[in-house]
């Protein structure tokens, strides 16, 4: 009985697979997830912490280095070194500068240089910006404004190559701006540093003790 119905069954499923197919169109790919234009990141110091818009959309390399940095919790104990002082203009006119100062155990590669004409994420007061040396060797240092300094905004007309690149502005504090000036009020070592930045170290660095991401609102 189980031969003759297995029998019986097979040229069912030949046939039935035989039978031409009805065409039926295909539904639409799904759209992959719209990324976000900021990120938002908590900056936990010593002495409070600072909240941070990245710019993912407008400033894709710089952003997506910095959060490298943060998901491989590369930033945890490292300092704010450095808080340049310029004595014009309205006060507090200067920034901050911190991150891992070259510490091999630390940095990853540098990136491509995102010169502010072409990101339009210009230096305004709260602005975070990659430090670097030459173009294209930004890597885990970084610069919070305390004022507008659109001189470190990319100028394409000018004959000096520092000039035209300008730095790589990337996003900006949403909040504890007061964190950010009371770093830039700490007290400064007359002898520290070297070259131009002598007379702009932190007595005291201030400690980053942590940067996480915070989830999307």
């Amino acid at each position: 009985m189980i031969n003759r119905f297995a029998l019986f069954a097979a040229p069912f499923l030949l046939i039935s697979t035989a039978l031409p197919a009805q065409e039926v169109e295909p539904a639409p790919p799904t759209p992959p997830p719209a990324e976000p234009a900021t990120v938002n990141v908590v900056m936990t110091t010593s002495l409070g912490p600072i909240t941070l818009a990245l710019e993912s959309e407008r400033a894709p390399i710089s952003t997506a280095n910095f959060l490298n940095y943060v998901d491989t919790r590369r930033f945890d104990g490292t300092v704010f070194y450095r808080a340049m002082h310029l004595p014009w203009g309205d006060q507090p006119n200067g920034l901050i500068q911190g991150g891992t100062q070259m510490n091999p155990k630390r940095i990853m590669k540098p990136i491509a240089h995102e010169p502010t004409s072409e990101t339009g994420v210009l230096h305004k007061a709260g602005t975070i910006s990659m430090a670097r040396y030459e173009p294209g060797t930004a890597t885990g240092d970084f610069s919070i404004m305390l004022s507008d300094m659109p001189g470190l905004d990319a100028d394409p007309s000018s004959d000096n190559a520092e000039l035209r690149a300008g730095f790589a502005a990337f996003g900006h504090v949403v909040e504890g701006m007061h964190v950010v000036r009371a770093i830039w009020d700490s007290p400064i070592d007359p002898e520290k540093g070297q070259g131009p930045l002598k007379g702009q170290m932190l007595t005291n660095p201030v400690t980053i003790l942590s940067v996480r991401r915070l989830p999307p609102e």
